[in-house]
């Protein structure tokens, strides 16, 4: 490997965990008591048009027991309730409360800080590279994954 490519590499595993840390910590700044799981199962519940528990799952690339788990912790504190479907039992929806909103809400602040500091002197409209290397890395996870 190149020295810039492992230097590349540093920073985005760098990148990569001060995020995840930092994100956690505001979030608990701010008096949310949820575990970066948690919010990212909150966010894939709200992004999605389908919100039946298979679907979150697999949306999150989780079993459907991994996301049970979660799910009961998020119902016991008041974040999602459970919806089963009348006509197919054996569907059952998920639904955001107003509480996890609100938690949704300090999130993407933290997120929407983040973009800013990143294009504080940059315009964002003028660097394509860095678009592109952005999505490049981005389609990589999701191929991958």
């Amino acid at each position: 490997m190149s020295k810039t490519k492992a230097v590349i590499n540093e920073l985005l595993v760098e990148i990569f965990n001060h995020i995840l840390n930092i994100e956690e910590e505001e979030l608990r700044k701010s008096g949310i008591n949820l575990s970066m799981n948690e919010i990212h199962t909150l966010e894939a519940i709200n992004h999605a048009d389908d919100t039946t528990m298979s679907n979150i799952a697999r949306k999150m690339r989780i079993t459907t027991g991994t996301l049970t788990t979660t799910i009961n912790r998020l119902v016991g504190k008041k974040y999602v309730t459970r919806h089963i479907d009348e006509i197919d039992r054996r569907k059952v929806y998920l639904k955001l409360t107003k509480s996890s909103l609100e938690v949704l809400k300090e999130h993407d602040k933290f997120h929407n800080q983040m973009i800013d500091s990143l294009f504080e002197d940059l315009p964002i409209e003028d660097d394509e590279i860095l678009y592109k290397s952005l999505e490049n890395i981005a389609n990589y996870f999701k191929e991958k994954y």
